[in-house]
């Protein structure tokens, strides 16, 4: 009869445990080995702005140190800032790694700002039922910078213009701008043999297409499904970087997703009109309440950091300062009412300034730094009702006179501890005290203090109610 023991156990199951774990091994060696490379997928979402210029830029540069085949931007933008928007570009255009910028989920868009990016990058995509162009610039006003037809010109007879040198419509400011964005979007379509006859036109008459539309007027290079559509398609294809030819292998790629830092995403949060508002607006209750409560030191901490996070957003936002100045004179007005009630029209002013204000500071049409009328108007009477209670509050707390020190006490109602006339003990706010009295005082007696010498409270007897004339008469 044949024994098997508990050792012969372990070793019989040791071997397939063993050339388990080694082709599990091996097939990750072996996958790993026949991957092509690694993309880099970067999402470009909402406002084009400083924070996202940080975050593209940032993605690049992994991208370049982990030396990967390639570059996915998943766009859905309606636009944003100038100065942002050219940074990423010129990340774009010296990248040496290809950069391929897709317009995705369906539905999704590639205005103003992002289409200059789509022109920019290496390989131009689009989801179906996606669009891109109106990439006309727009001043920090608001304004659209497309100079307006110039009226006399038109009324020209044909002879007076060729007579007279044809000049452009609007402001020299206003051709400046118009001029410069098309010389510049014409540059990118150009770079790599797009349409720059329709990229002039998306600046000039903000001109839009979809990806249909696109594809068909040589505008992007591949409308794909999705992203596994998308490199597969472009499997094989050549780019330029670097002004050297490149020939991309996306058939069997590693994809890494690019999260943010911390400070990009503190900078994206933070980056928005409605945020800068609300933390402007909790600084200045957290400094209004430590200035009436000394001590609190809670509000004050909060205060300061929520101040100094909304000014560092106010400089990468398009603010326009005299809506700014209108929201201060709102605020103004409001604490005016509680100090000097006017039967509300101080305050009904306040609220007026501060709504108009805060449309003003941040509504320049710029795309994705708009702010919502009803987030304002519901933040403005919001901030009415708090400034009523803490002013309110405040006067409060002046009336009630000091709680604390020399002229609190002077004045102050104790209890007698002990029977005496002449020196001992009174206990008053929760402490003990030397007394002093020249009239006879009872134990448990209520006293009054009318003076104090150093440490002794100069005391009297509380008078007491005469019983004699309290009693009803017949």
């Amino acid at each position: 009869m044949k024994t098997i023991t508990r050792g012969s156990r372990i070793r019989k199951l040791r071997r397939p445990i063993c050339a388990a774990i080694a082709t599990v091994f091996l097939g990750i060696l072996a996958s790993t080995a026949s991957a092509d490379g690694n993309v880099i997928v970067l999402e470009l979402k909402g406002g084009i702005g400083v924070a996202t210029a940080d975050y593209i830029i940032s993605g690049i540069e992994h991208a370049e140190e982990t030396a990967a085949e390639l570059i996915i931007i998943n766009m859905d933008t309606p636009g944003g800032l100038m100065a942002p928007m050219r940074d990423i570009v010129q990340a774009i255009l010296g990248s040496s790694v290809p950069v391929a910028t897709y317009v995705t989920p369906a539905g999704a868009r590639a205005d103003s700002a992002g289409t200059y990016i789509l022109l920019a990058s290496h390989i131009a995509a689009m989801t179906p039922t996606t669009h891109l162009g109106a990439a006309t610039p727009v001043s920090l006003t608001g304004d659209d910078a497309t100079p307006t037809p110039d009226e006399s010109t038109d009324e020209r007879s044909d002879d007076d213009a060729e007579r007279v040198p044809q000049t452009q419509p609007g402001t020299s400011m206003e051709r400046k701008v118009l001029n410069d964005a098309v010389a510049y979007i014409r540059s990118l379509a150009e770079r790599y043999g797009r349409n720059a006859e329709w990229a002039e036109e998306a600046v000039r008459d903000a001109a839009t297409l979809t990806a249909r539309e696109a594809l068909e007027q040589n505008v992007v290079d591949f409308i794909a499904k999705d992203r596994a559509d998308l490199l597969q398609q472009i499997n094989g294809y050549e780019v330029e970087v670097d002004s050297e030819p490149r020939t991309l292998a996306t058939n069997n790629v590693v994809i890494e997703k690019y999260e943010p830092n911390w400070r990009i995403k503190i900078l994206s949060a933070i980056a928005n009109p409605e945020i800068v508002l609300l933390l402007g607006l909790i600084g200045l209750y957290g400094l209004m309440y430590e200035g009436w409560n000394p001590g609190a030191i809670v509000p004050g901490v909060v205060g300061v950091i929520c101040l100094l996070l909304a000014a560092y957003a106010l400089q990468v936002l398009p603010v326009n300062y005299a809506g700014l100045a209108l929201i201060l004179v709102g605020l103004a007005l409001m604490t005016a009412e509680a100090f000097a009630p006017s039967f509300g029209a101080l305050g009904l002013g306040g609220i007026v300034a501060f709504v108009f204000g805060s449309i003003m500071m941040f509504d320049s049409d710029i795309p994705g730094f708009g702010i919502s009328l009803t987030f304002v108007v519901a933040i403005a009477m919001v901030a009415a009702l708090v400034f009523f209670w803490l002013i309110s509050f405040a006067l409060k707390l002046r009336k009630r006179g000091a709680v604390t020190g020399r002229d609190s006490i002077i004045g102050g109602i104790g209890t007698a501890m002990q029977d005496f006339s002449g020196d001992g003990r009174v206990w008053l706010e929760s402490e003990a005290w030397s007394a002093r009295s020249k009239a006879a005082i009872r134990k448990d007696q209520q006293v009054i203090v009318l003076a104090l010498d150093g440490l002794t409270l100069e005391v009297e007897p509380v008078a007491e109610p005469d019983t004699a004339d309290a009693q009803p008469q017949t």
